[in-house]
């Protein structure tokens, strides 16, 4: 089926009444999506913004059981994650790799200690085709880090993890969602419920496009949005008790030569008790995380002046190369969904990161918590638990065994190989018109192809869709992503039938984005790159 947004809409005004209507177009909103229409159920999916747009795109990129949770003794929820990271790598080999860590050690005693527990860590992943750990000489582990200073180490161990791009494959979940007979649609938002005798039956919803408002039903109604949960829940219930703690985790980004070589640098335990990781990423490093309690929530959240300065010096005592403000290429923050503690607490290290399902009085059913790794399952949770209430008729759950779209057999190489089977559309587009092969950006290797790509075949519907979540730009580089903004906003246009005045729009909202995305003394530096962009660069 066509990934199309008038497409879906035209299936949006011609379907009386859904079986299941997910609000949420995050991982677990996607998964569920899946897992559903899967199973055969007529399955809609409304997002108030773009696909990933909050918390889905903004992760640390690892598809993991969670070592430190191992280390907190929560055997079960690390057994559950090494599973369900063995899934992913098996259907999703295209976006899912197997990367290198590498945990420094300074002590004989540590590196025992480590070896131990990611021993402890093979044992529980089984087979799942992830490489073993081992220990390392000092050389051995300076020739996979040579960024890494060299004082007083002696060796480290490796051990295997996933690495993936999130944003990409929460695109391909909807996709393979559509592919199962799945509507998802994005810039939906939901404004309430409807009810039939107590009982949740329905949403409104507005088209935050056109404006129109639709009054959709459905037998099952799943809020899936992440740290917005508890607005869906004051519609239910307006007295209701928030569920979630939202936990700011920051990143930056700087350029490979911090790290050197292909494997990733894992800090178990820094001067706060966090873990930092600094991995290759997209050829960049990316540097993170923190894990900082907030009190609110929003779409674009900004890395808090402590949490970079954390980082920044985390990092320092490592590397051979200090980073500094100057040299972050992209910073950018993204909230977890953590369930909330029942006493107050500042710290997000005594609240669960294992998902909960709570079933309202009206039949609501939510979903929070839990991990990107962990998304099938919470998903097939969710379903199972529909049809544990009557809702639903009993079907069996396959998507242990289902490819997501884009699938091919292992992971591809090439400017292309995200896109995983997708990319043969592409160079066919590239054929039929040679000059969509001009790149947008002279030190990246996107081109105007994949620009027409996203919007005919991904639904990407402004500037931010492409270059922040399906080429990952404003994440990797924000001063690049600030100028291939014309070019992309011009091809768009063209594509979606848009005027001159949407594409300076365009331009204009996404220059203020990408402040939040640059570590600025003042706006001084905004107005430069912005000055420097004109249509005519198009």
């Amino acid at each position: 089926m066509l990934f199309d947004r008038d497409i879906f809409i035209a299936r949006v005004k011609e379907q009386a009444k859904w079986d299941v209507i997910i609000i949420g177009g995050g991982a677990t909103g996607l998964g569920t999506a899946v897992d559903a229409a899967s199973r055969g159920y007529k399955t809609l999916l409304l997002e108030q913004s773009d696909f990933a747009k909050g918390t889905s795109s903004r992760s640390t990129k690892l598809v993991h059981g969670g070592v430190r949770y191992l280390a907190q003794g929560d055997v079960a929820l690390v057994y559950e994650a090494l599973h369900e990271r063995g899934l992913l790598l098996k259907n999703a080999p295209h976006l899912v790799k197997d990367q290198e860590f590498i945990i420094p050690c300074y002590s004989w005693f540590s590196k025992i200690k480590y070896l131990i527990g990611l021993k402890l860590y093979d044992l529980l992943a089984g087979k799942s085709g992830f490489k073993s750990s081992s220990l390392l000489s000092a050389d051995k582990v300076l020739g996979a880090i040579p960024g890494l200073k060299r004082r007083a180490l002696r060796g480290g161990i490796s051990y295997s993890d996933g690495q993936f791009d999130d944003a990409r494959l929460a695109l391909n979940l909807a996709q393979t969602a559509s592919e199962y007979g799945g509507v998802l649609l994005n810039y939906m938002k939901v404004t309430g419920l409807t009810k039939k005798n107590g009982g949740v039956d329905g949403v409104d919803v507005v088209d935050m496009e056109s404006g129109e408002a639709y009054q959709l039903q459905a037998e099952v109604i799943v809020n899936a949005t992440g740290v917005f949960v508890d607005d869906i829940l004051k519609m239910d219930t307006p007295a209701s008790r928030p569920i979630v703690r939202p936990s700011q985790g920051a990143h930056i980004v700087l350029d490979q030569s911090f790290l050197q070589g292909d494997s990733a640098l894992m800090i178990p335990k820094t001067s706060d008790g966090r873990v930092l990781f600094a991995a290759p990423w997209h050829g960049k490093v990316l540097v993170g995380t923190t894990d900082t309690p907030l009190d609110e929530h929003s779409l674009e959240p900004r890395p808090l002046e402590n949490e970079i300065e954390f980082i920044l010096e985390t990092a320092g005592n490592y590397l051979v190369r200090k980073p500094t403000r100057a040299d972050v290429l992209s910073a950018f923050a993204g909230l977890r969904p953590l369930a909330a503690p029942q006493k107050d607490t500042n710290s997000t290290k005594e609240i669960s990161r294992s998902h909960k399902l709570i079933i309202s009085q009206s039949g609501l059913i939510t979903i929070t918590g839990g991990k990107w790794t962990t998304y099938r399952k919470m998903a097939m949770d969710v379903v199972d638990q529909a049809i544990a209430l009557g809702k639903l008729k009993k079907e069996k759950c396959i998507t242990a065994d289902v490819k997501i779209h884009g699938y091919t057999p292992e992971m591809q190489t090439g400017p292309l190989a995200l896109y995983g089977a997708d990319a043969a559309g592409i160079q066919d587009l590239m054929k039929a018109e040679p000059e969509l092969r001009i790149p947008v950006h002279p030190e990246y290797n996107y081109v105007k192809a994949e620009v027409v790509w996203m919007v005919r075949n991904e639904m990407a519907r402004n500037v931010e869709d492409v270059i922040s979540r399906r080429m990952r730009l404003l994440f990797l580089d924000a001063r690049a992503a600030l100028k291939v903004a014309p070019a992309v906003a011009v091809i768009m246009a063209n594509e979606l039938g848009r005027d001159g005045q949407w594409i300076e729009a365009q331009i204009s909202s996404f220059t203020d984005l990408v402040k939040q995305y640059l570590l600025l003394g003042n706006d001084d530096e905004i107005r430069h790159y912005s000055m420097k962009i004109n249509l005519t660069e198009t």
